[in-house]
């Protein structure tokens, strides 16, 4: 059974890495090209992002640091514009397993769930709204850009997801092995200083 985990979550590395699948799309996509069957049980996110970082390393070290530094500075970017707003990075980009196909996730915190649509219509930003599940299974609404980061010469998705302001106190809480799954703009420069390419 651990070695059928192994083998899912190794192919869900890929996908996550080459194509951006979220990790819950790759395992379903590593079980269907490897023709199976979900009887084994899927891997946890902890193993898909262990079997992410091996990936990486083997076959994207030469690449993924610059890739990564350049959606973390697009990151800061729009941290900066919706500072009023408290914006957190998450997922990826933060754990610093990104690579240029990976999406940017910010957490805004807001006293009006409409105030973050105000400001992007203010700042002539396009973009659509939908309905994502939140940190414990709540749907929060997900403000969805495509935004241009020049020193990877391409479009990113940037989303936005939209909490309750009293919402941040849980946001920062570490996670089962112990890690911020979050950080604000200060903590993003910090970390940026920490990891040079």
């Amino acid at each position: 059974m651990e070695s059928y985990q192994a083998e899912i979550a190794a192919a869900a590395a890929r996908l996550i890495v080459e194509e951006g699948l979220d990790y819950g799309a790759a395992k379903r996509r590593a079980v269907k090209q490897l023709g199976s069957s979900a009887r084994g049980g899927l891997p946890d996110n902890h193993a898909v992002e262990a079997a992410v970082e091996e990936y990486i390393a083997l076959f994207c070290a030469e690449t993924q640091p610059q890739e990564l530094r350049a959606l973390r500075e697009l990151a800061l970017q729009w941290m900066r514009r919706l500072v009023r707003f408290r914006p957190h990075l998450g997922g990826a980009v933060w754990r610093g397993t990104a690579t240029r196909h990976s999406d940017i996730y910010l957490q805004l915190f807001c006293d009006d769930s409409k105030a973050a649509e105000i400001a992007l219509i203010d700042m002539g930003v396009r973009f659509e709204v939908r309905s994502v599940p939140g940190f414990h299974g709540e749907r929060v609404d997900a403000l969805s850009v495509h935004a241009r980061c020049d020193a990877l010469q391409e479009n990113i998705g940037v989303h936005l997801l939209v909490y309750d302001q009293d919402d941040i106190r849980g946001a920062l809480q570490p996670d089962d092995l112990g890690r911020r799954p979050r950080g604000d703009a200060d903590a993003l420069r910090r970390l940026m200083e920490n990891t040079q390419p």
